[in-house]
């Protein structure tokens, strides 16, 4: 069980560090099975990945990054500094382990594997959204509706199909029709005619994704939890009744139990309990752009996986969320604005009617990419310490699926089936 040291009880008071999606879901649903929360933010809330991504919440399309068509980009990706997978070509050992390694899984049967292992929480990641929305104090909600998948060539399109007949066959529900282009300009105003095909994609949702967090902080502390900004954790002390939080010029929090979700940096903190699973900094790109004048409005998502840019209206903002990328840089490294130009220019062909000058928001978010594609969802080799994290670009998505299912573990002690493959000590 997830207990104090010295108590032998299911935990009375948990410590989360990081307010990010994954860490406010754990959170909030340990306040459903009836435990104090502590949150313990080193920036503010939504500050990292939670902020700037897309937006999606798209669990038949949260597939493992390491697929065979990912090898393909290989040498592009170092060659050609605009490609939508970028790997600067630096000395830096560890990143060269780390791809080569992920390179090695590109494989069909792992990929099936890595699949198998995700489905089940795909499957579940709509109903712990609906879940958190019972809760009076969350003022927000997730927003259905297609998503538009464009293509400049036809032909391209069959590769997405035949992805998705793969995840189909991981048991994973998936609706997607073509869309006549005589429809294309209704769904998706915004498309060029430089678009010859487009698939709708239905069953999914998506949201303003910082507003969304920030909404679920708020829900966290309707239900008598705290959620601190400003509080740098410095580490980790077992003590007597439970684990002493030391911050940064702060006081130290004390709890019976601590839950490890600082996303990308999350090594910094769980290497040292037993969580050895090499994990990187995917970086991802965005910014957003007002919504056309003339009154062709941007209501469902747009993606145009050739390109790998995702498009997604941010509510009554009246703007549009432009994004994509995976970059591997250190993670603290600054946003370079270079990647933001190759999105444009990438996205001048697809779209008409934006004015893609006109940013704002450029943005740079580390997602923490694990080298074998799973997540780290369980207890570390420490009494009461915990780890939630690793989940790549789908942390906003399987988030409170896993934080649903690490809850009830820490409450009682027992390992759901579906958090077996992700123990973090693995």
């Amino acid at each position: 069980m997830a207990m104090s040291p010295l108590s032998k009880a299911a935990p009375e008071h948990v410590i989360v560090v990081g307010a990010g999606m994954v860490g406010l879901s754990t959170a909030w649903f340990l306040q459903q099975r009836g435990v104090q929360v502590t949150v313990l933010e080193r920036s503010a809330v939504a500050a990292g990945a939670s902020w700037g991504n897309a937006g999606w919440i798209t669990p038949a399309m949260a597939i493992p990054l390491a697929e065979p068509a990912v090898l393909k980009y290989g040498m592009k990706a170092v060659l050609d500094p605009s490609a939508p997978l970028h790997v600067p070509i630096s000395l830096d050992p560890p990143l060269w382990s780390f791809l080569l390694r992920f390179a090695a899984r590109c494989t069909g049967p792992t990929w099936r594997k890595t699949m198998a292992a995700l489905a089940p929480l795909n499957i579940a990641a709509l109903d712990a959204y609906d879940e958190l929305e019972t809760d009076p104090g969350m003022h927000a909600a997730l927003r259905s509706g297609p998503i538009l998948a464009a293509f400049q060539e036809g032909e391209h399109a069959d590769g997405l199909l035949l992805e998705f007949d793969h995840i189909r066959e991981a048991g994973l529900e998936l609706e997607a029709s073509d869309v006549p282009l005589s429809q294309l300009a209704e769904l998706a105003p915004v498309v060029s005619s430089n678009v010859s095909r487009a698939i709708r994609i239905d069953g999914q949702r998506f949201m303003n994704p910082g507003a969304y967090v920030a909404a679920l902080a708020d829900a966290v502390r309707s239900r008598g939890g705290e959620v601190r900004e400003g509080a740098d954790v410095r580490g980790l002390r077992h003590g007597p009744g439970g684990i002493f939080v030391d911050l940064v010029g702060a006081a130290p929090v004390h709890g019976d139990a601590v839950v490890l979700a600082t996303g990308a940096w999350l090594p910094t903190l769980a290497k040292q309990y037993g969580v050895r699973t090499s994990l990187r900094a995917g970086r991802g790109y965005s910014f957003s752009v007002s919504q056309p004048t003339d009154g062709k409005q941007v209501n469902n998502p747009i993606y145009f996986p050739y390109e790998r840019i995702v498009c997604t209206p941010l509510g009554d903002t009246g703007r549009i969320r432009m994004g994509g990328t995976m970059e591997f840089q250190p993670t603290d490294a600054p946003l370079y604005p270079q990647r933001i130009e190759s999105i444009v220019e990438n996205a001048m062909p697809l779209v008409e009617g934006l004015d893609l000058s006109d940013r704002q928001d450029e943005w740079v978010g580390a997602r923490p990419v694990t080298v074998d594609g799973l997540p780290l969802v369980g207890p570390t080799k420490a009494p009461g310490v915990w780890v939630h994290g690793g989940h790549g670009m789908w942390g906003m998505c399987q988030g409170p699926a896993t934080a649903r299912l690490l809850a009830e573990q820490i409450v009682t002690g027992r390992a759901p089936d579906a958090l077996r493959p992700l123990t973090p000590t693995r």
